[in-house]
């Protein structure tokens, strides 16, 4: 299993300020490996992708979800700085925390265009406790990754030069 380069810490921090990822220093990974992004899935949401707040939500179903995020989604998704990254070969390792249904991750670019246009990754089977790696090269443009199966919000990502 390969190193994380942002722990969930890095990550949020990352989140909470808005700067793009740097490149590790010298002799800090190989050339042309990924970077690996962590992200923790918890009942209805990304923890990293809320500043680091758990929120507690409690679902033993994907409809408790679909309740919660059509209440306060939208709201959350604002408050919370889009992901900035630079164009590049990325990992993003998801694990379900604590969700008793299985779950899945979905990057891909935003709006119709974007999904036409941009790279895109998914997959399934993150039951809970299980940690999986999805695999892009992203291309510079706007990007949105969620879990439909968990029915997180749509969270913001940009890549940019």
């Amino acid at each position: 299993m390969k190193k994380p380069i942002l722990s969930a810490a890095a990550l949020s921090a990352l989140l909470a300020t808005q700067i793009a990822v740097a490149a590790p220093a010298a002799g800090e990974k190989p050339a042309g490996t990924a970077q690996v992004i962590v992200l923790t899935q918890v009942p209805c949401q990304f923890v990293e992708s809320e500043n680091g707040t758990d929120r507690g939500y409690r679902s033993n179903k994907q409809e408790d979800c679909e309740r919660i995020n059509a209440q306060s989604g939208d709201a959350r998704v604002k408050s919370a700085k889009a992901v900035e990254l630079k164009p590049g070969r990325y990992v993003f390792r998801v694990t379900n925390k604590s969700v008793p249904y299985e779950l899945g991750f979905w990057l891909r670019g935003a709006g119709l265009a974007g999904r036409a246009t941009l790279p895109s990754v998914s997959g399934g089977g993150l039951t809970q406790g299980v940690t999986k790696d999805y695999e892009i090269v992203l291309k510079p443009g706007e990007y949105v990754y969620s879990c439909p199966l968990n029915t997180t919000p749509d969270y913001r990502l940009i890549v940019k030069n």
